[in-house]
């Protein structure tokens, strides 16, 4: 006998599915753009790009709200810099010297950085499995890191992307502890295109810079406005949107499970289109890090309702 679900619920599941996979290929197009486009400028125009899409429909909810954004308006600047500013500008300029399938893995920690960082700022309690969990996925990144050779971390010798991600997932866990010790009482959709529009905003000085000072331009062609384009609306506005009806249809903890994709779907991209070959230690560090998040998403902390904002 078979069981019969809902049609919504399978679009949630879709959905689900579909979201890891933008993420991976944000990582993925991050990795073959960056010789064409500096990584200020994909990281600016990216959110240029989904602001311009989402302003028409945030728009009337940030003028009906504008006393809450007032309010809270530090608070929100603070969450905008660290999640739209620092986490995508930091990933960007991981691709310069990494792999696309190393972001994707130290990308995939991002909840065990939240529950560390809850830990040690907010006092949340954590459990023996959670810390079992964090110490594998700590063990997964030093392995991905290090590329299996214990030599590379003791004579610091690691590749610079590697650790400007882990700064881009350090970056993400702080955004999401401060948003929960400050919570910003407004509707999603106005919520998220205030964070853009402030996000965009802090970039704009660095850009400036990148573009001034570093000559840091770049062709408008296809190879460079295809990228931007797949940023804003893929990663950017259609993963949030599927993340968030998935966790509404199907729970969190049910939901989060489909986090574990993300590094799975951009090895196989990156093999694809980049000619990226997996090595032991991407299959080592992998396993340690799925296992670790495994264990340490289980009870529950850090929830995917601290990663329902912009990302990717």
């Amino acid at each position: 006998m078979s069981v019969q679900f809902p049609k919504s619920l399978w679009l949630a599941y879709a959905g689900l599915i579909l979201t890891p996979l933008f993420w991976a290929g944000n990582a993925v197009v991050a990795k073959g753009a960056v010789a064409n486009m500096p990584p200020l400028s994909m990281s600016f125009w990216r959110w240029v790009i989904a602001l311009a899409v989402l302003l028409p429909f945030g728009l009337p909810g940030i003028v009906r709200h504008r006393q809450v954004i007032r309010q809270y308006l530090g608070s929100m600047i603070a969450l905008a810099t660290f999640s739209v500013a620092a986490f995508n500008s930091l990933l960007y300029y991981a691709a310069l010297t990494t792999s696309a399938t190393n972001i994707a893995l130290i990308n995939a920690t991002i909840p065990i950085f939240i529950a560390l960082l809850a830990w040690l700022l907010l006092g949340d309690r954590t459990r023996p499995v959670q810390a079992l969990g964090i110490t594998l996925a700590v063990l997964g990144i030093l392995t991905v890191v290090a590329r299996g050779d214990l030599s590379v971390l003791l004579e610091l010798q690691a590749q610079p992307g590697d650790l400007i991600m882990v700064a881009a997932v350090f970056s993400w866990g702080l955004f999401s502890v401060l948003l929960r010790r400050q919570a910003v009482p407004l509707p999603a959709l106005t919520f998220l295109t205030t964070q853009i529009a402030l996000g965009t905003l802090v970039i704009l000085p660095f850009y400036l810079v990148e573009l001034l000072v570093f000559k840091g331009g770049f062709d408008v062609s296809r190879a460079t406005v295809m990228p931007l384009l797949y940023f804003a609306f893929f990663p950017g506005i259609l993963a949030y949107a599927f993340w968030n009806h998935g966790v509404h249809r199907v729970g969190p903890a049910r939901a989060a499970l489909f986090m574990y994709l993300t590094p799975v779907f951009a090895s196989v991209l990156a093999g694809v289109f980049l000619d990226e070959r997996l090595g032991l230690f991407h299959v080592v560090g992998g396993l340690l890090i799925l296992a670790g998040l495994f264990l340490a998403t289980r009870t529950g902390k850090p929830g995917p309702e601290n990663t329902e904002k912009p990302r990717g």
